[in-house]
C-alpha cells in the first residue's frame, strides 16, 4: 500500500457535516480503523461543526452592540451534546477554549469594530474545539489518536503588497515537503487528529485559509508528508455533473484529470475548495472524494491520468452572487496603460477579478464572492476610485454557467441548440478558457436555475463503457427508497388498491386523507403559532378543505373563486378562519370579500389610493415584501425585487397614511418568502422583521410568517424540523406577549398525500436515450416544466425489480418541455404498466389544464 516515496501516510479530511452527528462519527471511526489496519498513518483533519463559524461570526457582531451571553452557551451547548451522544465528557480543550471566547467577547463592548485578527482568533476556535471532541472520542475507542495543532504545523507565506484582510483571513502556506513535520509525526501515535481552515503567520498569530479552507488544509498535510493519497470525506459521494441537489439525474464523475476537476471546482461545484487541487497536483498525489454518511460508495478518484482525449462535456456548473463591473470610456481605444491602471485599483482594493471580457470602449470583469469581500462598502470605494479612469457600471447578482470538459473548442459547433437556450436571456459575459476546460456564460441570477437544468439534460450523454461516467445520483440513492418511514411515503402498502383505479383510469391523481390529517396533527402541535392557515391554492379538493377543516386549520384563498368554494364547501366555518389574500385583483374581488365578511390582506398602495372608501372602519392586514425571496425556483421566490408581491418597507410609511385617510385599521402584518423552504431561519428572520416593524401600527395584533414549508423531494434532503420552528419562533414571540403568530402552509399539508397514476402507451429509443411515454403529461403535471421540479418516478406495477435501465418520462403533449423526468432509474418497463409520480398532491390537478384538448387526470380520494 506504500508509495514508492515509502510514505506511510494518508491523509483524511472530514467536513462540518462529517463530524457534526455521532452517527457520522461512527463512520469516520469505521474509516479510520480500515486505514490502519492497511498499515497507513492516517492523518485527519476536520472542520468545525456545522453552523459553529457562522455562529461566531455573528457573535462578533452581536458582541459589539449588546449581550452575547445566549450565542456563547449555544455554541458551548452543541459541543457538550456531541460529546455526551459519543459517550464522553466535554473535553478540556473545549472548556479553555470557550472560557477564552468569553473574555475575548467581554473585551469588544467598548470597540466600535472587530479587526482581523481578533476575528481570526475566534473563527479557528471552531475547528480547535471540534478536533478535541474527536481526538477523545478516537481515544475513546481505543485508537492511538494525539491532537495536534494546526497552526504548529502550516505557516502562512508572506506576500509584498498583500492586501492585510486578505492576509489574515484567506492565507495562503508554503506545501513544499517536510520532512522536520514527517519524523514529528512518525514519533506521534499512530493516528493524528488536526484542524482545517487554519495556520499561523511569521509572527504567531492565527490566521484563516478562507470559507472552506480545510480542504486546503488536507492537501497541503498531504503535500508536506509526501502522503499516499489526500481523501476528501463530505456529504455527496464525488464529483458530479452537475448539482445532484437541484438534478437527480446528475452522473457521478468517477475519474477526472487535476485540471478538469480544478475548472469544476472553480466554477461552482461545493465538493472541493479550487484551492486544494494545486498542492496535490505538484506531487502527484491522488485525491479522492467520498461521502461519509455512505462510506461504501466508490467516489471520485482525481489524478494525473490523462483519460480519454475526445471532446467532451462533463459538467455543467453555475456559480451565483456574482458582481459584475463593466468599465467604458472611449478614450481606452489604444490607450497604452489602461487596462493596467485599472486592474491597479482592483489591486488596491484588495479584489480578485474572475472572468474578464474586452471590446475596444469596454471592458466588464467578473468578482466571485469566494474570492472576495464583497460588502456594499468596499464596492463603493471601487467604483469611486474607478470612475477617475472610466465610467463604472455595477451589475448583480449574477450568475455564470460553465461548461466544463475536455478540448471544448472540438465540440463548438454541437452546442448550436444549447446556445438557443439563451434565446431569450440577457447575456453579460462570454468567456472560453484558453485551456480548452470551459465555456462560461454570465446572466442574470434569475434565470440560472432553470438553465442549468436544461442544459444538463441537453449535453450531459455519457458514452457506454466510458470510464469516467458512473451512476446517477438517483440510482446510488436507490436504495434508500426501499424502507422509508412509513407515514412519509403511504402508496407502497396501497399498491393493490392503486393498481385497480389505474386498469379504470389511464391517468389520476390519488389523495390518501389519512396523510392529511398527519400533516395538520403536526401543524397543529406547533405552540408558538395561534393560528395555522392552510393555503388552498395548493390542492381545493372539496373533502381535503373539509378534512382540514375539521382537524383545526383556517383556510386563506387567493381569489374570489376560492372564498366562494370555502363558504359552499365548508358552510360551517367561523369567517375569521377564512383569509383573503389577493394580488393584483379587480376591485369588484375586494368589495366581495368585505362584503362576505372575511379577513383580507392588501399588498399594494393602489386600492387604498384609489378605492378608499372600500375600507372605512375596515381591519386589514399588509403584506410585506422583507427584500428577499427563498425556495428552489425563482418562480416560487414570492418576495424581492423581481417578486409582484408586497409592500417594501420603505413604503410603509406612506401605506399607513393611506389606511389612516381611508379610515381603515392596519391589525396585521404578513411576508411570505417562497416555497420548498427547509430552513428554520427563515421564519425566524421573518418574524423579527414583522415584529420590529409592529411599533409603527397602533391597532396590530396579528403576525403572518407565511408558509413554504419544504417538501423532501430528495431521496436524502431531511424535512423540516418542526419541534425545532416551534421552539425558534417562541423564542421571538417571548418579546411580544401581546402579538398573535399565524403561518399559511399549503403544499406541506397535501404533497405527500397524493400521487400520480400514469398508464405507459409507448416506447421509444433514440440512441442512448430511452423514452417512455405515458397517459399524461404537462397538462396533468406542470411542475416539472414550470419549475424545474423533480419528483420520484416509480414503476408501481414492477415495485421492488432492480432498475435497471436509465429512462426519461414523456407525456402525450405536443411540447419538447412535456418532459415529467429525465434520466430516471426504472426497471425493464412495457407497454400498460403503471408509473407512479410521488408528492404530487398539491400544485398538480390545481395547475392542469386542457392543453391540446387532452382531458388532464381526474381526481379520486381514498
Amino acid at each position: 500500500m506504500q508509495s514508492a516515496g515509502g510514505s506511510p501516510w494518508v491523509v483524511l479530511k472530514f467536513g462540518g457535516t462529517s463530524v457534526s452527528t455521532a452517527a457520522n462519527w461512527r463512520n469516520v471511526a469505521d474509516i479510520v480503523r480500515a486505514r490502519v489496519a492497511d498499515g497507513l498513518r492516517p492523518l485527519v483533519v476536520h472542520s468545525a461543526l456545522t453552523g459553529i463559524t457562522d455562529r461566531l461570526d455573528g457573535l462578533l457582531a452581536t458582541a459589539l452592540s449588546g449581550d452575547a451571553s445566549a450565542e456563547l452557551d449555544e455554541i458551548e451547548r452543541r459541543h457538550a451534546v456531541l460529546a455526551r451522544d459519543l459517550g464522553i465528557a466535554t473535553p478540556p480543550g473545549v472548556i479553555l477554549i470557550l472560557a477564552e471566547l468569553r473574555r475575548t467577547v467581554a473585551s469588544l463592548k467598548h470597540l466600535r469594530e472587530v479587526g482581523d485578527r481578533t476575528r481570526a482568533q475566534v473563527l479557528a476556535s471552531g475547528e480547535l474545539m471540534a478536533t478535541h471532541v474527536g481526538a477523545d472520542f478516537l481515544k475513546s475507542l481505543g485508537l492511538d489518536a494525539v491532537w495536534l495543532d494546526a497552526r504548529t504545523a502550516l505557516r502562512a507565506e508572506e506576500h509584498a503588497g498583500r492586501h492585510e484582510k486578505a492576509s489574515k483571513l484567506s492565507a495562503t502556506c508554503d506545501f513544499s515537503p517536510d520532512a522536520a513535520l514527517r519524523g514529528r509525526l512518525d514519533r506521534a501515535g499512530a493516528l493524528v487528529v488536526t484542524q482545517g481552515f487554519i495556520a499561523s503567520d511569521s509572527a504567531g498569530d492565527t490566521v484563516l485559509l478562507g470559507r472552506g479552507g480545510s480542504d486546503t488544509s488536507g492537501a497541503y498535510f498531504a503535500a508536506k508528508l509526501s502522503a499516499q493519497r489526500l481523501e476528501i470525506w463530505t456529504d455527496v459521494p464525488g464529483m458530479f455533473s452537475g448539482n445532484p441537489r437541484s438534478i437527480p439525474g446528475a452522473r457521478l464523475l468517477q475519474a477526472l484529470h487535476y485540471d478538469e476537476a480544478q475548472e469544476i471546482a472553480s466554477n461552482g461545484a461545493k465538493v472541493l475548495h479550487p484551492r486544494c487541487i494545486l498542492p496535490v497536483r505538484q506531487y502527484a498525489i491522488p485525491l479522492h472524494v467520498y461521502a461519509t454518511q455512505m462510506p461504501g460508495l466508490c467516489g471520485t478518484v482525481v489524478s494525473g491520468a490523462p483519460g480519454a482525449s475526445a471532446a467532451q462535456v462533463k459538467a455543467i456548473c453555475v456559480k451565483k452572487d456574482i458582481t459584475l463591473v463593466s468599465l467604458e470610456s472611449p478614450g481606452m481605444w489604444h490607450q497604452v496603460g489602461f487596462l493596467a491602471d485599472a486592474f491597479q485599483v482592483f489591486k488596491d482594493h484588495g479584489l480578485s477579478v474572475d472572468l474578464i471580457s474586452t471590446s475596444e470602449t469596454s471592458v466588464t470583469v467578473s468578482l466571485d464572492p469566494a474570492a472576495n469581500a464583497l460588502d456594499p462598502a468596499i464596492v463603493d470605494a471601487l467604483v469611486q476610485d474607478l470612475s477617475a479612469l472610466c465610467r463604472v457600471q455595477v451589475i448583480g447578482p449574477c450568475a455564470s454557467l460553465s461548461l466544463v470538459g475536455r478540448n471544448i473548442r472540438g465540440i463548438l459547433h454541437d452546442l448550436g441548440e444549447a446556445f438557443e437556450l439563451f434565446e431569450e436571456q440577457k447575456i453579460y459575459l462570454v468567456s472560453q478558457a484558453a485551456n480548452d476546460l470551459n465555456f462560461t456564460f454570465v446572466i442574470d441570477e434569475t434565470q440560472a436555475d432553470r438553465l442549468v437544468q436544461q442544459l444538463h439534460d441537453l449535453l450531459i450523454r455519457p458514452g457506454q463503457g466510458d470510464p469516467v461516467w458512473g451512476p446517477t445520483w438517483e440510482q446510488l440513492h436507490a436504495p434508500a427508497t426501499a424502507a422509508p418511514p412509513a407515514a412519509e411515503r403511504w402508496w407502497p402498502a396501497r399498491r393493490d388498491e392503486l393498481l385497480a383505479i389505474a386498469r379504470e383510469n389511464s391517468a389520476a391523481y390519488v389523495y390518501d386523507l389519512a396523510t392529511v390529517d398527519a400533516r395538520a396533527r403536526a401543524l397543529g402541535r406547533l405552540h408558538s403559532i395561534d393560528r395555522v392557515f392552510y393555503a388552498i391554492k395548493a390542492n381545493p379538493h372539496p373533502q381535503i378543505l373539509r378534512r382540514v377543516a375539521a382537524a383545526g386549520l383556517a383556510l386563506e384563498c387567493v381569489s374570489q373563486g376560492e372564498v366562494e368554494r370555502v363558504l359552499r364547501e365548508v358552510p360551517d366555518l367561523a369567517l375569521d378562519r377564512i383569509l383573503f389574500t389577493p394580488n393584483f385583483a379587480s376591485r369588484d374581488e375586494y368589495d366581495f370579500a368585505l362584503s362576505a365578511g372575511v379577513r383580507l390582506t392588501l399588498d399594494n398602495l393602489h386600492p387604498l389610493q384609489y378605492w378608499p372608501r372600500l375600507f372605512q372602519g375596515r381591519e386589514i392586514i399588509v403584506r410585506v415584501d422583507p427584500g428577499f425571496g427563498r425556495g428552489h425556483h425563482q418562480h416560487v421566490r414570492t418576495a424581492g425585487l423581481h417578486s409582484k408581491f408586497g409592500v417594501p418597507t420603505f413604503e410603509l410609511e406612506e401605506f399607513a397614511r393611506l389606511a389612516r385617510a381611508a379610515g381603515a385599521r392596519i391589525v396585521g402584518l404578513h411576508a411570505h418568502n417562497g416555497s420548498g423552504i427547509f430552513s428554520v431561519s427563515n421564519w425566524v428572520e421573518t418574524a423579527e422583521l414583522l415584529a420590529g416593524l409592529a411599533g409603527r401600527f397602533a391597532d396590530l395584533r396579528y403576525i403572518n410568517i407565511g408558509g413554504g414549508i419544504g417538501v423532501p423531494e430528495m431521496f436524502s434532503r431531511s424535512p423540516l424540523d418542526l419541534a425545532a420552528l416551534d421552539a425558534a419562533i417562541a423564542a421571538v414571540r417571548a418579546h411580544h406577549p401581546k402579538l398573535e403568530f399565524w403561518m399559511e402552509p399549503g403544499r406541506y399539508v397535501v404533497a405527500e398525500a397524493g400521487v400520480l397514476l400514469a398508464v405507459v402507451t409507448q416506447l421509444k429509443g433514440k440512441g442512448e436515450v430511452r423514452y417512455v411515454g405515458v397517459a399524461t403529461g404537462m397538462n396533468s403535471l406542470i411542475r416539472p416544466a414550470l419549475y424545474g421540479a423533480w419528483h420520484e418516478i416509480v414503476n408501481l406495477t414492477r415495485l421492488g425489480e432492480p432498475a435497471s435501465e436509465t429512462c426519461t418520462i414523456v407525456g402525450p403533449i405536443c411540447e419538447s418541455g412535456d418532459q415529467l423526468g429525465t434520466d430516471r432509474a426504472l426497471p425493464p418497463t412495457e407497454e400498460g404498466d403503471v408509473l407512479l409520480i410521488a408528492n404530487a398532491g398539491a400544485y398538480g390537478h390545481a395547475m392542469s389544464s386542457h392543453y391540446n384538448l387532452r382531458a388532464p387526470a381526474i381526481e379520486i380520494v381514498i
